[in-house]
């Protein structure tokens, strides 16, 4: 994820889950852009509380219907064209 680029911005096409997982822990502040991906993937790949987090997050997010899915959760989209905050009145 760019600099100023939000989580839906870098989900507009299909994402595997683990850099889907990492672009999530960019926009939630967890990671940081100057490790890349290509060095953050053991995060993802060994067994650890956050991997496992950020995982089961998409997962949430896909429940609720801002993500899609495909091929067993193994790639992943932004699906929303709504914004939660906007209510009508």
């Amino acid at each position: 994820m760019s600099d100023g680029m939000v989580f839906s911005e870098a989900m507009e096409d299909w994402v595997y889950w683990d850099q889907a997982a990492y672009e999530l822990g960019l926009s939630l502040g967890v990671l940081t852009a100057d490790v890349p991906f290509s060095k953050s993937k053991r995060i993802f790949w060994e067994d650890n509380p956050a991997g496992r987090a950020l995982h089961a997050t998409l997962l949430a997010l896909v429940e609720v219907g801002l993500l899609e899915s495909r091929d067993d959760d193994e790639e992943f989209r932004w699906a929303s064209t709504m914004f939660l905050n906007v209510f009508d009145d």
